[in-house]
């Protein structure tokens, strides 16, 4: 099963063309050192900021042309710095936007058919395309990497900025958390399993495709949608005991052993391998608690907190011998924020539409030093599990100051010397460069006007 931080994570959606898009009568409008942009491109990505809902800021036909054109010099540049992406990330970026191209039309079939093209055409054009952006991001990178700002030179810089303009800084919260996972009998295990054996004996008396299993009763939802396949995944992808089972697969018409996983218990089916990456179906189930054992776990971390309150170890030492939360335990119970989208990404400190929501509403009125009572929470293996939170630390929303926001401030300031960086880079290389362009495409104002000398 995929780590949850690799799923459809919403930057998956990188400007993929519309690709059945064929039918365009076609002329080179740009040309941009050896490159050519074809009036088809243009109407192309037209079309796709169209269909996704996306805002273009002037006239289209003058700001997508010279938004591949700077493409074109970021690319150029990659040749000559003679940059290199790994296969393996490309690949594994195409599978994840396929899939989730699949989820949302319905069917790979309806992929297929909305595309026009075959899901093997489709990858390979999505291939290119990916590679590019990643090629184009390293040249960026390159390009800002030696970036940097002193204490002296931020402070000198927000000196001079109007109140209203520095930047608001959200509320933020560190969290510890206790969790205990409830009680679940070998009576509800042993149905999971016969449940999965039923699977299994379906689909090896042919009775059933393992598919069509995996999208009526795999719980997890993500692959179950398009019969339970995973697109070509490697090792990292995916949690040990599942990878030391699916990698092990030879034969696509064997189905897999029961796999006991933190997600629940997983039977998988082979599709294909390409080297050190596999394509696998999976039925996921989870064994279901009961309120009983629900109770019995709420009173059971009732317990052991008024062994807390009467000062008989301190909460970090309870969650330390006691907290059946791996990825905290280790570290006092203290959350690490795992939402990618967050600028707080891989910090402890979280606002609260970065923590699980019922996180979220135990401690928004509590105040620093506070434990919560018992309450129960799903966690990112989609598993009811027993919880006390603990509000290590607050820090109000406000206007950013050096004294409590310093690297939000450096952070601003980085962000605006490496935009100002880039767009003096690319305007040099306009004068490098050479560029051509049709006499009916040139009636623009362009953002850098030196494409036509």
């Amino acid at each position: 099963m995929y780590k949850k931080i690799a799923i459809f994570a919403c930057t998956l959606l990188l400007s993929l063309p519309l690709l059945a898009q064929d039918n365009v009568i076609d002329e080179v409008i740009w040309v941009v050192g050896e490159e050519a942009i074809l009036k088809s491109d243009v109407e192309q990505s037209r079309l796709e900021a169209q269909s996704m809902g996306q805002r273009i800021d002037g006239d289209p036909y003058c700001v997508i042309p010279e938004q591949l054109a700077v493409q074109k010099l970021f690319l150029h540049q990659a040749a000559i710095d003679s940059v290199q992406v790994t296969d393996s990330e490309v690949l594994q970026d195409v599978e994840r936007r396929i899939n989730y191209y699949i989820q949302q039309i319905g069917s790979k079939e309806k992929m297929e058919e909305y595309f026009g093209k075959t899901t093997t055409q489709i990858r390979e054009q999505l291939y290119d395309m990916v590679k590019n952006e990643y090629l184009i991001s390293e040249v960026r990178k390159n390009l800002v990497k030696d970036i940097k700002v002193t204490p002296a030179q931020v402070r000198q810089y927000f000196k001079g900025v109007p109140e209203d303009s520095i930047p608001f800084i959200p509320t933020k919260y560190e969290v510890q958390l206790f969790v205990i996972n409830p009680r679940v009998s070998v009576e509800e295990i042993n149905r999971v399993k016969d449940e999965l054996r039923e699977y299994t004996e379906r689909v090896n008396s042919g009775k059933s495709q393992f598919s069509t299993l995996a999208l009526m009763y795999s719980e997890d939802k993500e692959s179950a949608a398009h019969g339970g396949e995973l697109g070509f995944i490697t090792r990292m992808d995916v949690v040990p005991e599942f990878a030391n089972v699916a990698f092990n697969l030879t034969d696509p018409k064997i189905v897999s052993k029961i796999v006991e996983s933190e997600y629940g218990f997983h039977i998988i089916q082979l599709i294909e391998k390409r080297g050190d990456r596999i394509n696998v179906r999976h039925i996921l189930k989870k064994p279901r608690v009961s309120d009983a054992e629900l109770t019995e776990a709420i009173m059971h971390m009732d317990s052991i907190m008024m062994d807390v309150n009467d000062n008989k170890f301190t909460f970090e030492q309870a969650v330390s011998s006691l907290s059946e939360d791996k990825d905290t335990r280790a570290n006092y119970g203290i959350m690490v924020n795992k939402n990618r989208e967050s600028e707080l990404y891989g910090t402890p400190k979280f606002e609260l539409k970065d923590m699980p929501p019922e996180v979220a509403k135990t401690i928004s009125n509590m105040n620093v030093g506070d434990m919560s009572k018992p309450f129960v929470m799903v966690n990112d293996k989609g598993k009811e599990v027993v919880a006390v939170a603990k509000l290590r630390s607050k820090v109000n929303g406000h206007r950013a100051t050096m004294k409590d926001d310093y690297q939000d401030l450096q952070n601003v300031m980085i962000e605006k010397k490496s935009a100002e960086k880039i767009e003096s880079w690319i305007r040099e290389m306009q004068k490098k460069t050479y560029v051509k362009i049709n006499k009916d495409w040139q009636n623009c104002e362009f953002n850098y006007p030196g494409w036509i000398k």
